[in-house]
């Protein structure tokens, strides 16, 4: 009777697996897109059903809908933090754009097949996904945003609720969406990192694109073993699979075979943020043209090759992880800005279609068009290597006020240890006093970001109050810390308009009052009034203008007394 009821068991098991949980894409035309709610209501019944699917509650839109993380473990511990020591965590995103949809149903599938059986169970690691990051943009639906776009026949919005584009928000985190992909990300700290996208641009033979987080940001050691290694093992498999592949072409009006650039993901966009914590990261991007059920089975795969590979590496990517962080201690140098350099670069077969232009039917004017009757094979210049433009010396402490307490908020959510001083301490600090900075005209992203940023460095001794902040730089988010506290860093919090409040000047004077005051000032300070007829002498513009040089008396004063204007207010301690 055992073996009856044993065989009973199996076999509807069996049937169960094979059977059940088809998602709507597999169920329809294959150029459908689950809903927030289909997809939700799919992961409920999975984890009902297998005991290796978790379906969890972690996060908010900034519509109040939450985020939800599923998660495969096929091991009978379920603690993270146990986990971690001996096993890997390969963490997927999907739906931060939800008119780029492919990610939302292959993970749905991959994950149906790993709790069936039909991929053999990872032995050595855990996967995680945020099912549908942008929950209010995936209500959003629509099928025309994605002008440019070949399926599915509905899909979501590029803006969420508050019509942010999530991926420029990962280290500014104005929206709970970040706010929460952060925690989740810090919760699960994992080895390898992918953020499923569909590319926009130009039109090529090749279903697969991806972009490879920025290797100089991500560092030496694993920068190098992601590139030559890690990522060169995933992109020969996809293509033993039938996905050829190429670096995201990074060209906006022109033709891939003049060769293109990596992208730089800075911090603002995912792998950005995940590379300042030494997570291996990828974006694809399958190309917008090809049909949905293509690029769905092409992300589906290249999530399959990165299972079976981390299976196999990750006793190395874990310790690769570690012997990274060497080399950021106090007293090294760090790049703090990057620029492509144009005399390094490699070469590949780009499988492309001829690129011309033709009168356009609108206009009348020469458009771009690509012709698909007539497709090629060239070599092109691939430039992936940068070089630093601004080093900074890597300090032991920063040292925060508590009154910057919105930086002080962002750097607990992302787990940096920070100690608060228990008794008022006078320090000998680095300082900064911003020099110059651009700002751009147009809002982007709900700030008028500064970039270009310089600063003049001033050593000083300085009083720090009880319950300001101490940062030590030796702690894995060493380069997180770098990246958001030091001004010249392209996503620094600077740049980012957390402190634009020393931008501003407090105290003015009236012209007519301080008209008297200067001119005694020039009679009785000769050391003023050398420098003033120096300034006048060499420049012609100053010379001819009698505001400018009341103004400049007035800085060079002691009446101009304003300590806090430019004066950035994070210190270091070398």
């Amino acid at each position: 009777m055992k073996l009856k009821y044993l065989l009973i068991f199996l076999s509807t098991s069996l049937l169960l697996a094979q059977n059940s949980f088809q998602t709507l894409f597999e169920k329809g035309n294959k150029n459908q897109t689950v809903t927030y709610e289909e997809m939700n209501a799919y992961y409920r019944d999975l984890a009902k059903n297998f005991n290796t699917i978790q379906y969890l509650e972690k996060g908010e839109d900034d519509n109040g809908k939450p985020i939800y993380v599923v998660i495969y473990n096929p091991f009978p511990e379920k603690d993270l933090e146990k986990l971690r020591k001996d096993k890997a965590v390969l963490f997927v995103n999907n739906g931060i754009h939800p008119g780029e949809p492919d990610g939302i149903d292959a993970t749905m599938m991959l994950m149906r097949d790993l709790a069936a059986g039909k991929i053999k169970a990872p032995q050595n690691f855990i996967i995680a996904a945020i099912s549908a990051y942008n929950v209010s943009g995936m209500l959003n639906r629509g099928s025309f945003s994605r002008a440019n776009q070949n399926g599915p026949e509905q899909y979501g919005f590029r803006g969420n609720a508050r019509n942010y584009d999530l991926n420029r928000d990962f280290i500014k985190a104005d929206s709970k969406n970040a706010r929460s992909f952060q925690e989740i990300y810090q919760w699960l700290q994992p080895d390898v990192f992918i953020d499923n996208h569909v590319s926009n641009g130009a039109d090529y033979q090749y279903t697969f694109t991806y972009i490879s987080t920025f290797k100089e940001r991500l560092g030496n050691t694993l920068g190098a073993y992601f590139y030559n290694d890690y990522q060169a093992k995933n992109l020969e498999a996809m293509k033993k699979l039938g996905y050829e592949s190429t670096p995201y072409v990074n060209i906006h009006g022109d033709v891939p075979e003049v060769g293109f650039a990596a992208f730089e993901d800075s911090p603002r966009y995912s792998t950005g943020y995940t590379s300042l914590f030494n997570s291996l990261g990828t974006v694809p991007e399958t190309h917008m043209l090809k049909p949905y059920d293509k690029r769905v089975d092409a992300t589906y795969k290249y999530m399959l090759v990165n299972l079976q590979n981390l299976d196999k590496e990750y006793k190395k990517v874990k310790q690769l992880r570690l012997d990274n962080l060497k080399q950021y201690k106090a007293g090294l140098q760090y790049g703090i800005r990057w620029k492509i350099d144009s005399a390094q670069f490699s070469t590949m077969d780009f499988k492309g279609y001829e690129g011309s232009y033709k009168p356009s039917d609108i206009s009348g004017k020469p458009r771009l068009y690509y012709d698909r009757k007539k497709p090629f094979t060239k070599k092109i210049k691939l430039f992936t290597t940068a070089v630093p433009t601004g080093y900074i010396t890597i300090p032991k402490y920063y040292v925060i006020p508590q009154s910057q307490y919105r930086v002080i908020e962002e750097l607990k959510r992302n787990k940096i240890r920070m100690t608060a001083l228990k008794k008022d301490s006078t320090a000998s600090v680095e300082s900064y006093k911003i020099k110059d900075f651009k700002t751009v005209k147009n809002p982007y992203e709900g700030h008028y970001l500064h970039y270009d940023t310089s600063v003049e460095t001033v050593n000083k001794s300085r009083v720090f109050y009880v319950g300001d902040y101490l940062v030590s730089t030796n702690q894995p988010g060493v380069k997180y810390i770098m990246e958001t506290l030091e001004p010249e860093a392209l996503d620094s919090f600077f740049n980012w308009n957390f402190f634009d409040g020393i931008l501003a000047q407090k105290e003015y004077y009236s012209a007519y009052i301080f008209e008297d005051t200067a001119s005694e000032l020039l009679k009785t300070d000769p050391k003023l009034k050398q420098a003033f007829e120096a300034k006048k002498s060499s420049d012609k513009k100053f010379a001819d203008d009698g505001t400018a040089q009341l103004d400049w008396i007035y800085r060079n004063s002691p009446y101009f007394e304003e300590k806090t204007f430019r004066q950035y207010p994070v210190y270091r301690i070398l």
